[in-house]
């Protein structure tokens, strides 16, 4: 009997978690991110090569799911069926968008509403197969209402306009030694602003009980219910599952929202391949 040899990857522009997962006994590992929008076909089969296969260990894998940003994207998903047919030529491949990886994660194969609140957010309706429905993601300029990049964005607007008080200031100018001007600078002129703003998310982490962080924490959040999870008519009969690090980290807040929402608060995961390998377990 061929031992069932599955490789499993939820990949991000910044990271990629991985799981070799041999006759269900996983091997966890972590290697750089491979966004189609920043890396090209030779970048990504490079990763692979150098990152990835020192883990395998001569390692027949035959089932690879990769789950990514971008990859809604036909054009994305042609890009990385030709990289793994190239290093994997007899392996049966499945190439997914990361909303599709976290629900799958989160719901298994239930029902239920999938919630990312990560440096970006996104949610949907899976119906246990597939995903339905997806409230439109708009990106940090436009949207991505509760992320990192958002609750990041609302700690510099406070800090830009003086809206702090004197304590909180000082504890911002002690932790970030930035000024006006980079901050500007580091968004309109940098690259990679999202993810800028949402490594000002730690301030508010780091400084929980004072009620203009609470405030900041529960109204960015509360903004993503609003706008997206009432959105959905099947929200109320069903689990609203969350998973990324705003959610994970902010937990006690999501819950209560969830309460406020009279809404059923589910699963919660600091990442989707916890979930990913019980699903691809079964």
């Amino acid at each position: 009997m061929i031992p069932s040899i599955k490789l499993i990857a939820d990949s991000g522009s910044t990271k990629t978690e991985w799981c070799l997962l041999k006759n269900n006994k996983p091997t966890l590992f972590t290697t750089q991110g491979m966004s189609p929008y920043f890396v090209n076909e030779a970048q990504i089969e490079q990763i692979i090569r150098k990152e990835v296969f020192p883990f395998l260990k001569k390692s027949q894998v035959n089932e690879i799911y990769f789950y990514g940003t971008g990859c809604k994207n036909p054009a994305n998903i042609k890009i990385f069926k030709k990289v793994f047919g190239k290093l994997f030529p007899k392996a049966f491949a499945v190439i997914d968008n990361d909303l599709s990886g976290a629900a799958k994660a989160l719901c298994g194969n239930e029902k239920g509403i999938a919630c990312i609140l990560g440096t970006g957010s996104n949610s949907c309706y899976y119906n246990g197969k597939r995903i339905v429905k997806n409230s439109p993601g708009l990106g940090f300029i436009l949207g991505d209402e509760g992320s990192g990049a958002y609750l990041g964005k609302k700690v510099i607007q406070h800090y830009l306009y003086n809206i702090f008080e004197e304590d909180l200031r000082a504890r911002f100018d002690a932790k970030f030694l930035t000024s006006d001007t980079e901050i500007i600078e580091s968004v309109y002129k940098k690259p990679l602003p999202n993810r800028y703003l949402a490594s000002f998310a730690i301030f508010l982490a780091e400084n929980r009980g004072h009620y203009m962080i609470e405030n900041i924490i529960e109204d960015g959040i509360n903004d993503f219910f609003y706008t997206h999870i009432i959105s959905y008519r099947e929200s109320p009969g069903l689990p609203i599952h969350f998973t990324g690090g705003i959610a994970y980290g902010f937990k006690e807040i999501v819950e209560q929202l969830c309460c406020n929402y009279d809404l059923q608060p589910g699963n919660f995961l600091r990442s989707p391949m916890e979930g990913l390998i019980r699903y691809h377990s079964m």
